[in-house]
């Protein structure tokens, strides 16, 4: 892939426009088809957990071992694309997926799920991305038909890996080069800096992505939770079924809004990245810490509109923050190294949150926590902002001075 886009930004062409539509559309399902199982395994959790007879806790660690593989797993579907190619990762990833669905649909044990769902699932999470299911699968196939058919979907990723072939170039037509055309094929023959192949561990040196990886562990243990245990807590107000899915319906779609929304005011550039980030994830916060006061439907679905839309304003602009941290140089390793100890905060999160239900015989304590870890998150978002702006005046004076 990466040689491919060398050679067509060498011939001055841009990528085949029609195929390339193949390709954005695959990406689209891709991660269309990707975090419906982490957001959405709610609905599965009530019918595990009454089916095994175990505690709330005991039935978490499901859900937060697939997380913690999943971030791990990161960084070894980057060395694998870097050697191999993005499409042999996907479908692997679909593979994976799949597999893992699949046999938790055995039904063998519980363990078993830790290792079916939990690491299966999880790393092909990291090497594709995972398909959503719906409250309806369950009530008709019961959940393990359910896991089945979930699984069967996901070899879908396998398609959606073939369909990533490199793009090719356009045909230049044979006109006359003019002068401007020269300069510009002089320019772009300069060589440019390379990009840093290594891993940057001595970015760990650097007090605000300290910080900022502090902010990530934090946001991690709260981020997971809402998504887990609404349906849950919606069924125990004596909801229906499918009035308490619908709750995830309408938190994913606020969820796109958010990001889009957040997306749009990031870019006009009125407030700093981590300004905003301090913002929302500080609003987020505050929501989930209200949401137990929601004892119907109607408010219930309020709540969940507006944690949705903040959680897509908090994904929209946390990882782009990194550049704001690291630089744009850094940018890969940044992430790796967010993405790594991120993975602390997901896995500790639902284990602890279903901890605290079996403990006070309520879902109220869990959404508690929620919402104080991601206001401390916010805590962090402010040393890492004042950091960076100290040391962006200090450049700035040594420049001046120089």
């Amino acid at each position: 892939m990466h040689k491919a886009r060398m050679k067509a930004s060498q011939a001055g062409g841009p990528p085949d426009g029609g195929y390339g539509w193949v390709v954005v559309t695959s990406a689209f399902f891709i991660m269309g088809l990707s975090a419906g199982v982490l957001k959405n395994f709610g609905l599965f959790f009530l019918e595990i957990q009454n089916h095994f007879g175990v505690l709330t806790s005991t039935t978490s660690w499901v859900t937060s071992t697939m997380i913690v593989v999943f971030h791990l797993g990161a960084p070894i579907a980057s060395v694998l694309s870097m050697h191999f190619t993005q499409r042999s990762v996907i479908i692997v990833g679909g593979l994976l997926a799949a597999s893992g669905m699949m046999l938790a649909s055995l039904d063998l044990s519980l363990p078993w799920m830790y290792l079916s769902i939990g690491i299966l699932q999880g790393l092909g999470l990291s090497f594709s991305w995972v398909p959503a299911n719906s409250m309806w699968l369950i009530e008709a196939y019961t959940w393990q038909g359910a896991l089945l058919i979930i699984g069967s979907l996901q070899l879908n990723l396998c398609v959606c890996g073939s369909l990533m072939r490199p793009l090719v170039s356009k045909p230049q037509s044979p006109t006359k080069p003019n002068l401007g055309q020269i300069q510009v094929s002089k320019s772009t023959a300069e060589p440019t800096p390379k990009k840093k192949l290594s891993f940057q561990w001595s970015l760990l040196r650097k007090p605000e992505l300290l910080f900022y990886i502090l902010f990530a562990i934090l946001a991690a243990v709260g981020f997971f939770i809402p998504p887990l245990f609404l349906v849950p807590y919606a069924t125990s107000l004596g909801l229906e079924n499918y009035w308490a899915a619908s709750i995830l319906s309408v938190l994913a779609l606020a969820d796109l809004f958010g990001r889009l929304a957040c997306g749009w005011l990031a870019n006009l550039r009125l407030v700093r990245n981590l300004q905003l980030l301090t913002m929302v994830v500080t609003m987020l916060g505050v929501v989930l810490l209200l949401l137990p006061i929601g004892k119907d439907y109607g408010v219930l679905l309020v709540f969940s509109l507006l944690c949705g839309f903040l959680f897509g304003c908090v994904v929209a602009i946390h990882v782009t923050s990194i550049v704001d941290v690291v630089g744009l140089e850094s940018f890969d390793s940044g992430l790796g190294l967010f993405m790594l100890f991120r993975s602390i905060g997901g896995f500790i999160g639902p284990p602890a949150a279903g901890w605290l239900v079996d403990l006070s015989s309520g879902y109220a304590a869990c959404f508690y926590l929620s919402g104080l870890v991601l206001i401390l998150s916010g805590v962090f978002v402010v040393l890492v902002d004042r950091l960076v702006e100290r040391k962006i005046a200090a450049t700035s004076e040594s420049y001046l001075e120089y």
